[in-house]
């Protein structure tokens, strides 16, 4: 199975620990996660109060952090709108990187989410776009650039277990039947973690796991660090 690695997101450290939010951490994290069977990592950049960020001098410290501890990592970010005042912000500062991740992401419950996509694109970054929810479905199946996209995120909303991977499950038949080709990721959040990886190794979709998603292993033990997810996912699927 392929596995990404979302190795911190907004989780603080009073959440648990070792959440990775300098550069250097986030870096470290990376090489721990690829050793542990990661196929790619996916990273938010932290600010020190706490916050995120996609300003162009921060993603940079990072990237390079991250190339100079793991340099044949595949690494990419978000663009999610919370990180900027809006969608026009979020446009020119993604315009306005000058060090570029692997791959980044765009999700289209956001306003602005086509003309971000559009962009990843012609800047030669690798695109990968999201749903939430079925009602985002009909933008990604419109967008321009549906077909450049390496894989599409499904992260269903629903709290309960049974709930998200049924929606996660309506939401890939939707998208398959529209003639989407490109893999398929199933993730969750907080107790629709595991229930949605089991879910993806079923379906023979992608799956993500780590900090920015949930803290706990299988059997709702914390997690000394996001290594010991990925080995967890590992053992989980045989794979």
């Amino acid at each position: 199975m392929f596995l990404k690695a979302a190795v911190n997101g907004g989780r603080s450290r009073t959440e648990h620990p070792t959440v990775p939010v300098t550069a250097e951490q986030i870096a470290a994290d990376t090489a721990a996660v690829l050793a542990a069977g990661a196929d790619v990592v996916h990273f938010h950049v932290r600010t020190p109060d706490g916050g995120q960020s996609i300003r162009p001098d921060a993603l940079a410290e990072v990237l390079h952090a991250i190339r100079a501890t793991a340099p044949d990592a595949v690494v990419g970010t978000t663009t999610g709108l919370w990180t900027c005042s809006g969608p026009e912000e979020r446009y020119e500062l993604v315009k306005s990187w000058d060090v570029l991740p692997d791959f980044a992401s765009v999700a289209f419950c956001e306003e602005g989410a086509t003309e971000t996509a559009e962009l990843v694109v012609e800047r030669g970054m690798v695109l990968e776009s999201a749903v939430w929810t079925m009602d985002d479905v009909p933008a990604l199946l419109a967008s321009p650039t549906l077909h450049h996209n390496v894989r599409i995120l499904i992260e269903p909303v629903e709290e309960d277990p049974e709930e998200a991977v049924t929606a996660a499950r309506a939401m890939a038949e939707r998208i398959l039947a529209a003639g989407v080709t490109c893999p398929i990721l199933y993730h969750g959040e907080g107790a629709t973690v595991w229930p949605l990886v089991r879910a993806a190794a079923e379906d023979g979709h992608q799956a993500r796991i780590g900090f920015e998603d949930g803290t706990t292993l299988p059997d709702g033990t914390a997690a000394t660090d996001n290594a010991a997810l990925v080995r967890a996912v590992r053992e989980l699927t045989g794979n």
